[in-house]
């Protein structure tokens, strides 16, 4: 039996620990707060693989550029000339275009596979969360941008994502709150989304239940390592010791990630969310210019959204939240839900330079693993991520599927 440490309670750390006690294996999350808080409870629950291309891309710099002069825009970067920062913009600023964009997604897309199954099973292991699955729809009120995406599609028909270009009546039978603003929609009926709180303390039951420990408000602050290995890791006074140890801190793996020696290029993306009361929409649906996620659960509305790269504070900017409460405003006819503003929420993604997870072996540590950088996709990615990881840690064995994703190309 292996003895594995996982430090992070979020749904990375959780779902990596609970496919780790499937397994029979021997498992402690340690936690710096309580689990499945942050990024892993202030996000819009979607499982959705079509979302899955990387953020940099053609045009990002640019529009980048225009959204810093509006502090109520969809992304924030404060300035710095911290040389860590600098070399960490140089290099998403590299992954800008095309190529790198699609190698990204077909990369994601191929860790994703098998996941819809998994989380069917999840529900028949006795995991209760919230889960839906009427698909998820793109809405465009910008008929070229809507153009340029219903002719790129290649790649997500390649995966069986199976998208649906709809306009006019096709476009208001499938949504018949939306408004004449929006000029055409991307469907794709296979996505679903869960509800992100019940879902990790779901998995956090779940590897209870199965005999893993764990183990809050115990922030690391040292890790004992020995050549190529760690013996231990420490929260004050308590040492935790195991075989195998899973750096899954979400945003705060890169200060961690120092502690063992081998730093990694991880920032702070902070998003938001606010709730209010529900609305009858047929699917989850995506507002692509004002990026706005719209979850309906069944008893209450989430609208999620906003990327600000100003470091790991959860504090909430009320500009930035009420720039989210209007982004549906045009894109739906007669919007009326009540949102509570007063409970808006704020999460901080982890976010690699190139946009996509960093998963593998720890640099020359043996013993040591990381998985972060999911950006949005940490729900998306949460099992497939677990899955891998487990096979690493126990087996030793690296699938080609993690390839893509392997902090080397961080470590020089």
């Amino acid at each position: 039996m292996t003895r594995t440490v996982i430090i992070g309670g979020g749904v990375i750390g959780l779902n990596t620990a609970y496919e780790l006690v499937r397994a029979g294996e021997e498992v402690t999350v340690v936690d710096a707060r309580k689990t499945g808080l942050g990024a892993s409870e202030v996000n819009a629950g979607w499982v959705v693989p079509s979302c899955a291309a990387p953020v940099p891309g053609p045009g990002v710099v640019l529009q980048s550029l225009k959204w810093m002069l509006k502090s109520d825009s969809p992304l924030y970067v404060k300035p710095s000339l911290d040389p860590q920062f600098v070399r960490f913009m140089l290099t998403m600023l590299r992954r800008c275009n095309a190529r790198d964009q699609k190698s990204g997604l077909r990369a994601l897309l191929r860790l994703f596979e098998g996941t819809m199954q998994a989380l069917d099973e999840y529900k028949k292991d006795g995991l209760e969360f919230g889960m839906d699955e009427r698909g998820l729809l793109m809405a465009y009120c910008d008929h070229e941008k809507f153009s340029g995406h219903a002719m790129d599609l290649d790649i997500e028909r390649r995966y069986g994502l199976e998208p649906q270009v709809l306009e006019g009546a096709e476009l208001r039978a499938q949504e018949p709150l939306l408004s004449d603003a929006v000029c055409g929609a991307i469907y794709f009926p296979k996505e679903r989304f869960v509800d992100p709180g019940p879902f990790a303390v779901a998995l956090r039951e779940g590897v209870e239940k199965l005999g893993g420990k764990v183990v809050e408000n115990a922030p690391i602050d040292r890790v004992m390592v020995r050549g190529d290995s760690v013996d231990g890791v420490c929260s004050g006074s308590s040492v935790f010791e195991g075989d195998a140890y899973v750096l899954a801190a979400g945003a705060w793996t890169g200060r961690l990630s120092e502690l063992f020696g081998v730093p990694l290029p991880i920032r702070g993306g902070k998003g938001y969310c606010v709730e209010g009361t529900p609305v009858p929409l047929r699917s989850a649906v995506y507002l692509t210019e004002a990026k706005v996620a719209v979850t309906p659960f069944a008893d209450r509305l989430r609208l999620s959204g906003t990327m600000e790269m100003a470091g790991v504070d959860e504090d909430v900017n009320r500009v930035r939240v009420d720039a989210i409460a209007r982004g549906p405003q045009s894109y739906f006819r007669d919007w009326t839900p009540t949102l509570d503003m007063s409970k808006a929420r704020a999460g901080i993604r982890p976010m690699s330079p190139d946009g996509v997870p960093v998963l593998g072996r720890l640099g020359r540590l043996r013993n040591a693993f990381v998985a972060t950088g999911h950006v949005m996709l940490g729900v998306t990615l949460s099992w497939a991520t677990a899955t891998v990881l487990r096979d690493l840690v126990l087996h030793g064995q690296c699938s080609p599927a993690l390839e893509p994703f392997s902090p080397k190309r961080f470590l020089s």
